[in-house]
């Protein structure tokens, strides 16, 4: 039943998977181990079967080098995806797949304001009031786009009410946001997109507990999603400070100790109002029981933290490799 399932992720990913970017890793991790094409790609696969990972895993989690006893310690793409419909089933995910029901849900915590699209009259008025915040920038997103998918920034003096609502309507989007004005530390270490920070909580006899954080960092891009070419770096829990290099999920791009464009130091950057972010992120992870591991992102503003999202589908390498090291017996002792 097992590899029957798994069989069943494999031709998911033959399908799903940029199998272009595939093949730059394989003649990558050729380039690099010495070892024939043919032999790494055998070894993938065998991989994707035997330790329930992804094609991408496979060269992501460098198991091109890694040794047969340390290849068990990482979660992988099949891994997670079971792990996770345990943990947030289906009938309880709703608030976190549905952007909108999410900033309801949380209203009372939430400073940005927010417009959910109707294409009625009432937008305009309000979307008059959006396109006067201070940012004089705005978040255009699709309520349920997930990993930066379907997120546009777009200039407020670009746009009339009407030409913003049309052009929404155009590109599918029904969710304005305001643009959140993030903490001058963090636009100093990079000012060209909102810079958050993911916690990863689980819930487990009634206490919150804190599997990882990570500071999501951007470079030259207005999202800061690991998987859009940005870096994502290890923070202390209890501290805020960021105790290791930013790296990208590209395996051909060495970790960095500085941003890449401003020359910020990453390593060692402390992440401003951290007892507070902390307290929001266990408020909120009580507040969805039913939702016991979620990844939340959460900005830092000049007045303090901000939340942005949660998601039940959080991303394993985005905890993994900023710490490059596989972290499965963290989640084992939930099961």
């Amino acid at each position: 039943m097992q590899y029957i399932r798994r069989f069943t992720y494999f031709l998911y990913y033959l399908r799903e998977e940029d199998l272009g970017l595939i093949r730059k890793y394989l003649n990558y991790a050729s380039s690099q181990t010495g070892k024939s094409r043919l032999l790494i790609l055998i070894d993938m696969i065998i991989s994707v079967f035997r330790y329930n990972i992804s094609f991408k895993d496979y060269f992501c989690f460098r198991f091109y080098q890694e040794g047969q006893d340390h290849r068990k310690e990482w979660a992988g793409t099949g891994f997670m995806y079971e792990y996770q419909l345990r943990m947030n089933p289906r009938e309880a995910r709703e608030v976190l797949e549905n952007k909108i029901l999410f900033l309801r849900t949380f209203n009372d915590v939430i400073s940005r304001r927010y417009l959910p699209v109707s294409n009625e009259q009432s937008d305009v008025i309000t979307l008059s009031v959006l396109l006067g915040n201070p940012s004089g920038l705005l978040v255009l997103k699709n309520s349920r786009g997930q990993v930066g998918a379907q997120v546009e920034v777009v200039k407020c003096y670009d746009y009339t009410p009407t030409q913003l609502l049309d052009y929404m309507k155009k590109m599918k989007y029904d969710l304005i946001e305001e643009y959140v004005i993030q903490h001058p530390d963090l636009n100093a270490l990079s000012p060209s997109g909102l810079n958050t920070v993911r916690i990863i909580t689980q819930l487990h006899n009634n206490q919150v507990v804190v599997l990882g954080a990570r500071l999501r960092v951007s470079v030259n891009s207005a999202v800061d999603n690991l998987a859009a070419g940005n870096l994502a770096a290890p923070v202390n829990p209890e501290t805020g400070i960021v105790i290791g290099k930013g790296v990208f999920s590209d395996i051909r791009k060495a970790p960095v100790s500085r941003h890449p464009v401003t020359e910020k130091q990453i390593e060692g950057f402390i992440i401003p109002y951290w007892d507070k972010v902390i307290k929001l992120v266990d408020d909120a992870a009580r507040r969805l029981p039913d939702n016991r591991s979620v990844g939340w992102d959460i900005a830092v503003t000049p007045q303090g933290p901000e939340l942005i999202e949660g998601n039940h589908n959080w991303c394993k390498l985005l905890w993994q490799l900023p710490v490059n090291m596989g972290l499965k017996h963290e989640l084992l002792k939930f099961l």
